[in-house]
């Protein structure tokens, strides 16, 4: 307690005070993120929470966890749903949300320089007036932040055409578990100067150090978007079209997946004109110039009259677009509906095992009678199995842990991974060695121990 005292003492004197929290309510309102973590136990609450508002606040934080040897875990938006910022050792949670500032967006350079506590979605609105496209988008990206998702490495529906938030990042500042400042890259597209350090700090998961600064790569806007939803009366038709539309040439930006659950519970609780009879839809987003639209679209519609589609919807509008594009990012909300507590998860598989990774969650989820429902990014092969659970209810807790496993056990063996976009945090961390070797696990160990040697940066996180 006495030292707790003196490092609250010390960060009041070295940060403004209001920045500054340390009451046990103020404390456990900043305890969990969207993992909703069952039995948040006393240490399981920081010891502090600060406000950082600037480089130098943050780099005085640090040092001074460094001295006390107590845990710094950053927190953005704390939407990640894996556990990634929160907290098991005590410590301090260091806040982003007042860091929030575009710095500069250059048309010239197709860059932006942002602060980690700019919300992506207010970005994607900022480059947008001026011709430009920042296009990972997690659907949470009204509020999720840049240091979030840098963090997590997070992709998004438009991952399939246009990548994640690792091939937009060209540059990072970044402070050091010594308080010292690094930078990662330049200013500049190509960089082969040297090892990539970008790519070792996106999806990190604030484990090497704290990013205070992104330069981000932008692309031209597309001048034309339109959504498709086309349903099937079996979940192996709408996945054996991902590949026939590949086979064709044809590149949309969004190639997303619902099962009949998703449809289902969405429509109850946000009606959006879903057909709920349906085993499956895909939602295709395609783009591009004016010119080429209708070329895309008549290809798309005789590929999915070709594959049985039983029925398809095309966006002619946007308040279409909005309406079909707000039913499938509201999956996890409507979940949530059905029982107090709602996990998701990330898997993702070569694109020929996501008909046997679909079914056999779903198997899986049967065995233990639990309810799923199935979204994912199936144009990269990924899957975000939700499953509404009461943690109250022992029985059923205790049955979700177990299907938990045999699902990375399956997605394992189909030779998937446990995450494309969402990272590995407290959740995976104990089923991580399914997927990578001990070998690699190793040297992640000693990279950590290299960059952080107290091991004060999001102790315990991912292994």
């Amino acid at each position: 307690m006495l030292m707790k005292n003196s490092l609250i003492s010390d960060l009041k004197k070295n940060i403004p005070q209001e920045n500054v929290l340390d009451s046990l309510e103020e404390c456990y309102a900043y305890s969990q993120d969207a993992s909703n973590l069952k039995n948040i136990k006393k240490n399981n609450i920081p010891d502090v929470v600060v406000f950082v508002e600037n480089i130098e606040q943050v780099q005085k934080v640090v040092k001074l966890a460094n001295k006390y040897k107590t845990p710094v875990i950053c927190r953005g938006a704390g939407t990640n749903v894996v556990g990634a910022c929160a907290v098991e050792h005590g410590g301090i949670i260091l806040n982003f949300s007042k860091m929030n500032k575009i710095i500069s967006i250059s048309k010239e350079n197709m860059t932006a320089v942002v602060e980690p506590g700019v919300v992506l979605g207010n970005l994607q609105r900022e480059v947008e007036k001026i011709g430009l496209f920042y296009p990972p988008d997690p659907s949470n990206l009204a509020v999720s932040t840049i240091g979030g998702s840098i963090a997590q490495s997070s992709g998004g529906a438009k991952s399939f055409k246009y990548g994640t938030t690792k091939d937009y990042v060209i540059d990072l500042k970044v402070v050091m578990a010594d308080g010292e400042i690094l930078r990662t890259g330049s200013n500049t597209i190509k960089n082969a100067t040297g090892y990539n350090l970008n790519t070792l700090f996106v999806g990190s998961e604030g484990t090497l150090g704290i990013v205070v600064e992104a330069t981000l790569k932008l692309i031209p806007k597309p001048q034309s978007k339109k959504v498709i939803m086309a349903y099937f009366d079996t979940v192996k038709e709408a996945v054996s079209t991902v590949n026939s539309i590949i086979e064709h040439q044809i590149y949309p930006s969004t190639i997303d997946f619902m099962d009949k659950n998703a449809i289902q519970t969405v429509e109850t609780f946000y009606p959006a004109n879903l057909r709920i009879d349906k085993e499956s839809a895909l939602v295709i987003e395609i783009d591009g110039f004016d010119c080429s639209m209708k070329y895309q679209e008549d290809i798309i519609v005789n590929i999915l009259n070709d594959c049985h589609a039983s029925e398809i919807q095309i966006s002619h509008n946007e308040e279409e677009y909005n309406r079909i594009w707000t039913a499938r990012r509201s999956s996890m909300g409507a979940c949530a509906k059905l029982k107090p507590n709602v996990t998701t998860d990330d898997l993702i598989v070569p694109r020929e095992k996501l008909e046997a990774l679909v079914l056999g969650i779903r198997g899986i989820c049967e065995k233990y009678n639990l309810t799923v429902c199935m979204v994912g990014h199936v144009g990269d092969g990924s899957v975000h199995p939700q499953i509404p659970i009461d943690y109250n209810d022992e029985n059923e807790y205790k049955r979700f842990k177990l299907a938990k496993a045999e699902i990375y056990s399956l997605t394992a063996k189909l030779g998937g991974i446990l995450s494309g976009e969402h990272g590995i945090g407290i959740e995976k961390r104990d089923h991580i060695s399914k997927v990578i070797n001990s070998v690699a696990l190793d040297y992640m160990r000693r990279i950590k121990a290299t960059f952080d040697p107290n091991n004060i940066l999001n102790p315990y996180k991912i292994f």
